[in-house]
């Protein structure tokens, strides 16, 4: 399990930058775009950070595809749990959602319909890649 948590944060610290620098877009988008658009230096602040460490979680959570003794449902409910708590409690630390039970809920709903939406599609692909490959072989 060791050698899984170290690439855990290999692939994190590699990936994590990305989402911080998205959010700097953003924000020089919106305080092009809206009209007296501010937010202080402990917003940005906790911003950043919380966006680096979203990005660094689901770049890390990738690892558990990776882990041979895990069923692929086990796999799958691993990552899912990762990343819907790191995004829940960045959203929430944020207020880009109010901590709310039912908008809580809206949330998670949209949240695992996406995450559903692209495992199945993943997983067509690589069954129909897989097929392709056996084809050849055959």
């Amino acid at each position: 399990m060791n050698k899984y948590f170290k690439e855990f944060l290999r692939r994190g610290l590699i990936f994590g930058g990305f989402g911080p620098i998205i959010l700097g877009i953003i924000y020089a988008i919106l305080d092009n775009t809206i009209k007296n658009f501010a937010l202080s230096g402990s917003q940005i602040l906790i911003a950043i950070l919380s966006v680096y460490l979203l990005a660094f979680v689901q770049a890390g959570a990738s690892v558990f595809n990776q882990i041979e003794s895990f069923s692929l449902p086990k796999a799958l409910f691993c990552h899912l749990g990762l990343l819907y708590a790191a995004y829940t409690i960045c959203y929430l630390v944020n207020n880009w959602i109010p901590f709310d039970p039912k908008v809580i809920l809206i949330f998670t709903a949209i949240f695992l319909a996406a995450y559903l939406t692209i495992w199945v599609i993943v997983y067509l692909s690589v069954k129909k890649a897989s097929s392709k490959l056996n084809a050849k072989l055959q």
